[in-house]
């Protein structure tokens, strides 16, 4: 029997398959029934920088509009109120903690390092095993240099490891003039992993109403070689964990990431076109692939195919490119 055991952000996962951050895990019986299908850990859906501050900043409005508040009974004003959605994440991971055994690793999207900070720390109150900050920083603003763009990510790092002692996970895009060196840099900052790559809200024109709308919300197969190379590139030059997002559509591609040099893979839009049932086909492939190839554990094979022995990835990619396109000329 192969062992698909795997570390990740210092936790043991039973196997490298994370359901992603998404509308899967935003109830406590969709993360039991990815527990029950084999998914050796889950991220639960984002709750927003911008929710957690207008839910403080309205609890704040509440508290100091009526008269005679004394500090001491902060605690109780809310009490006729509907439960807010920072409080209902809250408890969305205390419950969720106490009805799986898998790691539940909470996620906050985020653009700065500003006054939300604190719930970082409500967060590891609550139980998660780990904090996933989903990185959305897009170089459109204009009177921002890319030195500032970047400069966001070591903030915010810097803030939330002040705050927590659990493992700190950043997920980013490939948004950078030079990326391999961010990532190495961040990856040295105390954070215990990196997700390569998130995806960003994708737009698209209505020809009839004239409105913007959303294109391409789920990832193709086709995907996978983006986040496959950055892992290939990055692997063994990091001083943190790597996770593969995007792309990630079956087995075989999960053996893949984990050729690259993946600790664990992320997997979200395969799920929603198969149902939560696939994860164990997808594991039941890397599991016959294994056994074909004589590999008894992950580490047999994690980075086999990493590019760590290339000085100049650069160069040996375009090596390859030079094969591929005379072979296809010739063809």
């Amino acid at each position: 029997m192969v062992d698909l055991t795997t570390k990740f952000l210092g936790l043991t996962l039973r196997n490298p398959l994370i359901v992603g951050s998404s509308g899967l895990t935003d109830t406590v019986e969709q993360i039991k029934a990815a527990e029950q299908e084999g998914a050796g850990a889950v991220v639960l859906k984002s709750l927003f920088e911008e929710e957690i501050i207008a839910e403080m900043d309205e609890n704040m409005h509440r508290m100091t509009s009526r008269h005679f508040i004394y500090p001491e009974t902060f605690d109780y004003m809310d009490e006729e109120h509907e439960e807010d959605s920072v409080r209902k994440y809250l408890r969305l991971i205390s419950e969720s903690k106490a009805s799986v055994k898998i790691p539940v690793i909470a996620s906050i999207n985020c653009v700065t390092a500003q006054k939300w900070m604190y719930f970082a720390s409500e967060i590891q109150n609550a139980g998660a095993d780990a904090l996933e900050l989903n990185l959305f920083i897009l170089p459109t603003d204009f009177e921002r240099s890319a030195a500032d763009n970047e400069q966001l990510y070591f903030d915010i790092v810097k803030q939330v490891k002040k705050v927590v002692s659990i493992p700190v996970l950043l997920k980013i895009s490939y948004y950078s003039s030079n990326l391999g060196q961010l990532i190495q840099k961040l990856s040295a900052t105390g954070i215990e992993g990196i997700t390569l790559f998130n995806r960003f809200y994708s737009p698209d024109f209505n020809l009839e109403t004239y409105q913007v709308v959303s294109t391409n919300v789920l990832s193709n197969p086709t995907d996978l070689a983006i986040s496959l190379r950055w892992i290939a590139v990055m692997a063994d030059r990091v001083k943190c964990d790597l996770a593969a997002s995007t792309g990630v559509h079956d087995g075989e591609a999960m053996i893949k990431q984990i050729l690259a040099g993946a600790n664990a893979v992320q997997v979200v839009s395969t799920l929603y076109r198969h149902g939560i049932g696939y994860i164990h086909q997808m594991l039941d492939e890397m599991k016959k692939w294994m056994e074909h190839e004589g590999y008894q554990k992950l580490d047999d094979f994690r980075g086999k195919m990493s590019q760590n022995r290339s000085s100049n990835p650069a160069a040996f990619e375009r090596v390859q490119f030079m094969k591929s396109f005379r072979h296809y000329i010739h063809q």
